[in-house]
């Protein structure tokens, strides 16, 4: 019998799977189970999208493309940018279209980490982003972010955590799992920090067309200061639900975006084509109608917000009232429990899937995290259900 941990890369055999995947293997042999776990809109693609790839696959447009992505999707990426946030990007040295935005978290890490830097990495937040740090040979340090202040990366919480080793800092705004965002106010409080200890920032913005404020989300790219040590990360999944299509793309600074540029063709060569072709439809649809489209699916999600956000509160959570995203991140620690066990007791008593908090950082051990990218009947079912697993504690 072969050894094959003798085989293995060290970084590697650390790495805890995904507390989401390993919970929800669970919920899967649960045909009872209602699920509040999977950060997935439960809408469609867009017609236009689909039909585009469906053609596109017809006519027999399934070659390659080129690496950093088509031409004129690239064109519309840079548009749309310009259109929704005022920042210009250069199509041709500046973007690169990728496997969704994962595959952009890791291709901006592995291009500009060295063995033994630090990244720091608000706390909590999404499960990907430590584990691709210790990837790429750097070195994660959590930053603990909590509801007093919105979950958001405080100037205190960044001098606190800086060293003479800090390379980088992730701002995942809209926040998954907290819901929480960062405003230009919040974004200029902690700018002259990064310039100061010349830090890189890599700004997860997937969820940016779902932000419920009414000054709409702040790209840090729109940051004056920050716009030239930026590497802005954004895709296709959240705004335009298509998940599965595996389309996302990061903007950078020229030389930034050469780095990544290498990394991914030699590991990835290029996004799928089809994919390309639906984004190019619906971008160009989009831009058009004043993403209208987007608009109607963000006022849903508000009222599913809304709806899980007073339906908790009346329940007795202290719950965090989220503004981006489509995800609430309650305390269960009132009912004296932690996240894991009340995930466990809540999914075994009256068949309810939601996530453990402990899943995003130790600083969501006394959290749940709850998805209402759901139908509202399927809310208040799930709802429902957890009421009275609260009134029977």
């Amino acid at each position: 019998m072969i050894d094959y941990s003798r085989y293995l890369n060290s970084t590697v055999k650390d790495i805890q799977p995904s507390g989401i995947r390993k919970f929800f293997d669970i919920v899967a042999e649960d045909k009872s189970a209602v699920s509040l776990g999977v950060g997935e809109p439960d809408f469609d693609t867009p017609w236009l999208g689909r039909n585009a790839a469906i053609k596109s696959i017809q006519k027999g447009f399934t070659q390659y493309s080129s690496n950093c992505g088509m031409p004129l999707l690239r064109e519309l990426i840079s548009d749309y940018y310009s259109s929704r946030f005022g920042v210009k990007y250069d199509p041709a040295h500046e973007i690169i279209v990728t496997v969704g935005a994962s595959e952009a978290i890791d291709l901006a890490l592995r291009a500009i980490i060295e063995p033994g830097d630090e990244v720091l990495v608000p706390d909590p937040s999404y499960v990907s982003y430590c584990p691709c740090v210790k990837l790429s040979g750097g070195v994660p340090v959590p930053v603990k972010c909590s509801a007093d202040n919105g979950f958001i990366l405080t100037p205190e919480h960044l001098l606190a955590s800086i060293s003479d080793k800090t390379k980088a800092v992730i701002l995942p705004y809209p926040n998954n799992p907290t819901g929480g965002i960062m405003t230009k106010q919040d974004i200029d409080n902690i700018a002259e920090i990064i310039v100061k200890h010349d830090l890189i920032v890599i700004s997860d913005e997937i969820y940016s067309e779902l932000t419920y404020n009414d000054e709409g989300h702040y790209s840090v790219a729109q940051s004056d200061v920050l716009r030239e040590r930026s590497i802005v990360i954004n895709g296709f999944s959240k705004s335009f639900a298509m998940t599965g299509w595996r389309l996302g793309y990061v903007l950078a600074p020229a030389p930034l975006t050469f780095a990544m540029y290498k990394i991914h063709q030699y590991t990835i060569m290029c996004a799928p084509t089809c994919a390309q072709y639906a984004a190019i439809a619906i971008l160009e649809e989009e831009l058009k109608n004043g993403f209208s489209t987007v608009r109607d699916m963000r006022d849903e999600y508000d009222i599913r917000r809304r709806f899980v956000f007073n339906s908790l509160s009346d329940f007795g959570f202290d719950v965090f009232a989220p503004l981006g995203a489509f995800y609430v991140f309650p305390s269960v620690a009132t009912f004296g429990m932690n996240g894991e066990t009340f995930a466990n007791e809540l999914l075994e008593k009256k068949h309810v899937a939601v996530v453990p908090g402990v899943a995003f950082g130790p600083s969501g051990e006394n959290h749940i995290r709850i998805s209402y990218a759901y139908s509202m009947a399927s809310l208040k079912k799930a709802l429902d259900r957890i009421g009275d697993f609260i009134n029977e504690l």
